[in-house]
């Protein structure tokens, strides 16, 4: 997927992205046999993510700007 994503959806999918688990978050033990697939999930959102200029490590921060920590730099 290569095209721009339009203001609102570009925010939902911060919104459900920001709920997600973190790769790291994502074992064979929490997930089962399906945790391939969610890890392949998480990688989709966050390529769509980088082709729409968000930086996905910043998503939290902004969708939820009360709960991030501060910026040490």
């Amino acid at each position: 997927m290569s095209e721009k994503l339009s203001d609102e959806a570009l925010w939902a999918l911060k919104v459900a992205f920001s709920y997600m688990p973190k790769a790291i978050e994502v074992t064979k033990y929490e997930y089962g046999d399906n945790y391939q697939h969610i890890l392949e999930h998480i990688e989709t959102v966050r390529e769509v993510l980088l082709v729409n200029d968000v930086d996905p490590e910043e998503v939290d921060g902004e969708v939820n700007p009360h709960s991030s920590p501060n910026s040490c730099y």
